[in-house]
Protein backbone atom coordinates (compact mmCIF):
# COMPACT_ATOMS: atom_id res chain seq x y z
CA UNK A 1 0.00 0.00 0.00
CA UNK A 2 2.84 2.48 0.89
CA UNK A 3 4.82 1.27 -2.79
CA UNK A 4 1.71 2.44 -4.57
CA UNK A 5 0.97 5.79 -2.40
CA UNK A 6 4.88 6.29 -3.29
CA UNK A 7 4.45 6.06 -6.78
CA UNK A 8 1.17 8.21 -7.19
CA UNK A 9 2.92 11.34 -4.99
CA UNK A 10 5.95 10.81 -7.22
CA UNK A 11 3.59 10.73 -10.35
CA UNK A 12 1.98 13.62 -9.25
CA UNK A 13 5.35 15.91 -8.55
CA UNK A 14 6.53 14.78 -12.04
CA UNK A 15 2.81 16.26 -13.88
CA UNK A 16 3.45 19.35 -12.24
CA UNK A 17 7.10 19.75 -13.37
CA UNK A 18 5.75 19.03 -16.87
CA UNK A 19 3.45 21.33 -16.73
CA UNK A 20 5.60 23.91 -15.18
CA UNK A 21 8.36 23.50 -18.12
CA UNK A 22 5.91 23.36 -20.89
CA UNK A 23 4.52 26.34 -19.87
CA UNK A 24 7.58 28.67 -19.78
CA UNK A 25 8.54 26.89 -22.98
CA UNK A 26 5.64 28.58 -24.75
CA UNK A 27 6.17 31.62 -22.57
CA UNK A 28 5.59 34.60 -25.24
CA UNK A 29 7.03 38.27 -23.92
CA UNK A 30 4.61 41.09 -24.33
CA UNK A 31 5.48 43.65 -26.64
CA UNK A 32 7.83 46.87 -26.41
CA UNK A 33 6.21 49.93 -25.29
CA UNK A 34 5.77 51.98 -28.66
CA UNK A 35 2.91 55.14 -26.94
CA UNK A 36 4.67 58.64 -26.60
CA UNK A 37 8.16 57.62 -27.62
CA UNK A 38 9.97 60.61 -29.92
CA UNK A 39 9.72 60.12 -33.54
CA UNK A 40 13.25 59.21 -35.37
CA UNK A 41 14.60 61.97 -37.46
CA UNK A 42 14.82 61.64 -41.04
CA UNK A 43 18.53 61.77 -42.29
CA UNK A 44 19.63 64.64 -43.49
CA UNK A 45 20.27 64.99 -46.90
CA UNK A 46 23.21 66.87 -48.96
CA UNK A 47 22.76 70.07 -50.41
CA UNK A 48 21.77 69.87 -54.24
CA UNK A 49 24.55 71.92 -55.16
CA UNK A 50 28.28 71.53 -53.95
CA UNK A 51 29.66 74.44 -51.36
CA UNK A 52 31.94 76.82 -53.56
CA UNK A 53 35.18 77.29 -52.26
CA UNK A 54 35.47 81.35 -51.05
CA UNK A 55 37.30 83.06 -53.96
CA UNK A 56 41.08 83.17 -54.01
CA UNK A 57 42.30 86.82 -52.53
CA UNK A 58 45.39 88.67 -54.31
CA UNK A 59 47.77 86.76 -51.62
CA UNK A 60 46.57 83.66 -53.13
CA UNK A 61 47.29 84.46 -56.83
CA UNK A 62 50.64 82.62 -58.03
CA UNK A 63 53.00 84.97 -60.42
CA UNK A 64 52.29 83.78 -63.90
CA UNK A 65 55.60 84.62 -65.81
CA UNK A 66 55.11 84.56 -69.48
CA UNK A 67 56.81 81.90 -71.58
CA UNK A 68 60.18 82.67 -73.54
CA UNK A 69 59.82 81.83 -76.92
CA UNK A 70 62.44 79.78 -78.35
CA UNK A 71 63.55 81.70 -81.03
CA UNK A 72 63.43 85.07 -78.70
CA UNK A 73 61.42 86.70 -81.41
CA UNK A 74 58.15 88.26 -80.93
CA UNK A 75 56.33 90.84 -83.80
CA UNK A 76 52.91 92.34 -83.69
CA UNK A 77 51.56 95.60 -82.83
CA UNK A 78 51.95 97.63 -79.49
CA UNK A 79 49.61 98.56 -76.43
CA UNK A 80 51.76 100.92 -74.45
CA UNK A 81 51.72 100.57 -70.87
CA UNK A 82 54.32 103.49 -70.06
CA UNK A 83 57.22 104.75 -71.53
CA UNK A 84 59.36 101.90 -71.12
CA UNK A 85 56.53 98.93 -71.63
CA UNK A 86 54.54 97.72 -74.05
CA UNK A 87 52.28 94.60 -74.55
CA UNK A 88 52.33 92.80 -77.77
CA UNK A 89 49.31 90.22 -77.63
CA UNK A 90 49.36 88.93 -74.13
CA UNK A 91 52.82 89.74 -73.42
CA UNK A 92 54.36 92.38 -71.57
CA UNK A 93 57.54 93.32 -72.75
CA UNK A 94 60.27 95.82 -70.86
CA UNK A 95 62.42 97.85 -72.85
CA UNK A 96 66.05 96.53 -72.15
CA UNK A 97 68.42 99.62 -70.83
CA UNK A 98 66.31 102.38 -70.59
CA UNK A 99 64.14 104.08 -67.98
CA UNK A 100 61.00 106.06 -67.79
CA UNK A 101 59.48 107.47 -65.11
CA UNK A 102 55.98 105.80 -64.01
CA UNK A 103 52.65 107.24 -64.81
CA UNK A 104 51.54 109.09 -61.51
CA UNK A 105 54.92 110.62 -61.38
CA UNK A 106 55.95 113.60 -62.79
CA UNK A 107 56.44 113.44 -66.96
CA UNK A 108 55.19 109.75 -66.36
CA UNK A 109 51.83 110.50 -68.79
CA UNK A 110 53.51 112.44 -71.48
CA UNK A 111 56.48 109.58 -71.77
CA UNK A 112 54.01 107.28 -72.15
CA UNK A 113 51.89 109.10 -74.75
CA UNK A 114 55.32 109.68 -76.32
CA UNK A 115 55.55 106.06 -76.12
CA UNK A 116 52.02 105.95 -77.94
CA UNK A 117 53.26 108.28 -81.13
CA UNK A 118 56.19 106.28 -82.10
CA UNK A 119 54.63 103.17 -81.83
CA UNK A 120 51.08 103.96 -83.68
CA UNK A 121 49.92 101.40 -86.48
CA UNK A 122 53.55 99.90 -86.39
CA UNK A 123 54.62 96.16 -86.54
CA UNK A 124 57.02 96.19 -83.91
CA UNK A 125 59.94 93.43 -83.71
CA UNK A 126 61.19 92.73 -80.88
CA UNK A 127 64.48 90.43 -79.61
CA UNK A 128 64.47 89.14 -76.09
CA UNK A 129 67.38 88.96 -74.11
CA UNK A 130 66.47 85.76 -72.15
CA UNK A 131 66.03 87.68 -68.78
CA UNK A 132 62.76 88.71 -67.04
CA UNK A 133 61.65 91.59 -64.94
CA UNK A 134 58.86 90.40 -62.03
CA UNK A 135 55.71 89.75 -64.97
CA UNK A 136 57.57 91.13 -68.13
CA UNK A 137 60.00 89.79 -70.85
CA UNK A 138 62.97 92.42 -71.34
CA UNK A 139 63.78 93.00 -74.75
CA UNK A 140 65.09 95.72 -77.82
CA UNK A 141 62.03 96.47 -79.66
CA UNK A 142 62.41 97.74 -83.43
CA UNK A 143 60.47 99.76 -86.15
CA UNK A 144 59.85 98.21 -89.35
CA UNK A 145 62.63 100.88 -90.32
CA UNK A 146 65.01 99.40 -88.10
CA UNK A 147 64.98 101.99 -85.39
CA UNK A 148 65.39 101.01 -81.87
CA UNK A 149 61.97 102.61 -79.91
CA UNK A 150 64.27 103.10 -76.28
CA UNK A 151 66.43 105.08 -78.57
CA UNK A 152 63.86 106.75 -80.01
CA UNK A 153 61.97 107.73 -76.63
CA UNK A 154 65.59 108.82 -75.29
CA UNK A 155 66.11 110.88 -77.70
CA UNK A 156 63.04 112.86 -77.02
CA UNK A 157 64.39 113.69 -73.11
CA UNK A 158 61.54 111.03 -71.62
CA UNK A 159 63.48 107.84 -70.70
CA UNK A 160 66.82 108.07 -69.67
CA UNK A 161 70.09 105.39 -70.09
CA UNK A 162 70.72 102.78 -67.33
CA UNK A 163 74.00 102.17 -67.87
CA UNK A 164 74.30 99.40 -65.09
CA UNK A 165 72.03 97.17 -67.82
CA UNK A 166 72.80 98.60 -71.32
CA UNK A 167 76.25 99.55 -70.72
CA UNK A 168 75.73 103.15 -71.59
CA UNK A 169 73.97 101.94 -75.05
CA UNK A 170 71.80 105.20 -74.67
CA UNK A 171 73.77 107.67 -72.47
CA UNK A 172 74.97 109.34 -75.94
CA UNK A 173 71.29 110.07 -77.00
CA UNK A 174 70.39 111.67 -73.93
CA UNK A 175 69.40 115.40 -74.34
CA UNK A 176 71.00 118.25 -72.26
CA UNK A 177 69.11 118.56 -69.09
CA UNK A 178 67.27 115.49 -69.02
CA UNK A 179 68.84 113.39 -66.66
CA UNK A 180 68.45 116.59 -64.08
CA UNK A 181 64.71 116.72 -65.30
CA UNK A 182 64.12 112.63 -65.20
CA UNK A 183 66.00 111.90 -62.11
CA UNK A 184 64.32 113.81 -59.39
CA UNK A 185 64.51 111.32 -56.53
CA UNK A 186 61.06 109.58 -56.97
CA UNK A 187 61.71 107.23 -59.58
CA UNK A 188 63.47 105.32 -61.47
CA UNK A 189 67.08 103.23 -60.75
CA UNK A 190 69.63 104.91 -58.65
CA UNK A 191 72.20 105.09 -61.37
CA UNK A 192 69.97 107.70 -62.86
CA UNK A 193 69.97 110.27 -59.80
CA UNK A 194 72.18 113.50 -60.36
CA UNK A 195 75.89 112.83 -59.29
CA UNK A 196 75.51 115.50 -56.51
CA UNK A 197 72.44 113.61 -54.98
CA UNK A 198 74.55 110.07 -55.44
CA UNK A 199 77.31 111.58 -53.47
CA UNK A 200 75.43 112.81 -50.97
CA UNK A 201 73.52 109.60 -50.08
CA UNK A 202 76.75 107.80 -50.55
CA UNK A 203 77.84 109.67 -47.63
CA UNK A 204 75.01 109.12 -45.36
Amino acid sequence: MDFIVSILILGGIGACLWILFKGESHYTPPPPLTRNLPRAKAPISPPSRPIQDEPATADDKSLVLPPIPESLTLTGKAYVIDGDTIRIRKTKIRLAGIDAPETNMPWGQKSKWAMVEICKGQTLTVQLDGERSHDRLVGTCFLPDGRDIGAEIVKLGLALDLPHFSGGKYKHLEPEGARRKLANGRFGHSSIRPASKRRSSSET
